[in-house]
């Protein structure tokens, strides 16, 4: 029997507006421990900013990362699944479009998120990946 992605994702994803500066949200994935912040203007999502954007658009391309809101560096072309789609074929688009994470939303919503080292856990917990992802994070 197929696994759905609600049974695998991440429930109640963090989302913040796209006004939020960029250091706040990354308090909030060092607080909470994710290494993503969706960036949505009201309820629905907008795009989403990784730890990496963080780092690569945010630090490395701008002076006074202080300034900046998340607007500014999130990723809008976003690829999106349902609680109710098909791991596996969620799993193969982001192969596709070479995406580690998907927020999940049902009627524009983010109610999850779904990422490779969620399938990797699932599907085998003992791979590199899937003890990487289950493991607690470096404080």
């Amino acid at each position: 029997m197929a696994q759905l992605v609600r049974e695998l994702m991440t429930p109640q994803p963090v989302a913040l507006p796209g006004d939020t500066p960029v250091r706040d949200a990354a308090r909030r994935m060092r607080d909470d421990d994710i290494g993503n912040v969706l960036v949505s203007d009201g309820e629905n999502v907008r795009g989403i900013v990784t730890d990496r954007d963080l780092v690569v658009r945010g630090l490395a391309d701008h002076d006074d990362a202080a300034t900046m809101r998340l607007r500014e560096l999130c990723s809008e072309q976003l690829i999106t699944a349902r609680p109710d789609d098909d791991a596996s074929d969620v799993v193969a688009r982001m192969r596709e479009h070479a995406v580690r994470r998907v927020p999940v939303v049902d009627r524009g919503t983010p109610v999850g998120m779904f990422s490779i080292g969620d399938a990797a856990m699932e599907r085998d917990p003992d791979s590199a990946l899937g003890e990487i992802s289950s493991a607690r994070g470096n404080r």
